[in-house]
């Protein structure tokens, strides 16, 4: 496992505050020296793993094509699904982001600032979209694009958590189907009566 790799699946499983350089060598079996020897200290390691986990969703995103090129209801359903399929086989990536947003928001600003960065650009897409679909008369005008977008990312990274917490008991499926399905219901215009 290289150090990046271990560094996201224990940040993720334990957080940042309780994984420690030590736990992070002997999961690696490198010698705690030559760990420091490539990241001086705990938030450097951190920092990198954040920027190569969002390297990986954008290359994921990127297998989506052009997307742009289809309506806003379309292109909603797409992203949907993209995250919806990359969140099942990497749950860690979403409980990376989320644990760390709820350990970082106080700890450590440098940490805190980057995730922010990051889920700020993937809440830009999805912004992006809604206010096109304001635009094309696909989505409702008085909904505020930007919250409605952070709404939906803080949901999906809830739903996350949730389902982790749960993780006997609940298929991951059922909760995103339905956060999608009601953010969708709740950004349509209302139908006429006809």
């Amino acid at each position: 496992m290289d150090i990046l790799e271990a560094a996201i699946q224990l940040f993720a499983r334990r957080g940042f505050l309780a994984t420690t350089m030590a736990d992070l060598s002997r999961a690696i079996r490198m010698t705690p020296g030559a760990l420091y020897w490539h990241f001086p200290t705990k938030e450097d390691l951190l920092l990198a793993a954040i920027e190569e986990l969002h390297q990986r969703c954008v290359r994921e995103f990127r297998l989506l094509g052009n997307y742009q090129e289809l309506s806003a209801q379309e292109q909603f359903q797409s992203i949907s699904e993209r995250a919806h399929l990359l969140l099942r086989e990497h749950r860690e990536y979403g409980i990376f982001f989320a644990m760390l947003a709820a350990e970082a928001a106080d700890s450590n600003d440098q940490v805190a600032e980057a995730i922010r960065a990051k889920l700020d650009l993937y809440a830009t897409t999805l912004e992006d979209i809604i206010r096109h679909g304001q635009r094309t008369g696909e989505f409702r005008q008085d909904v505020d694009a930007r919250h409605t977008a952070h709404s939906l990312l803080g949901g999906f990274l809830g739903v996350l958590m949730h389902q982790n917490l749960f993780r006997a008991s609940m298929d991951f499926d059922l909760p995103v189907s339905a956060l999608s399905m009601l953010m969708t219901a709740g950004i349509a215009p209302p139908s006429t009566p006809g």
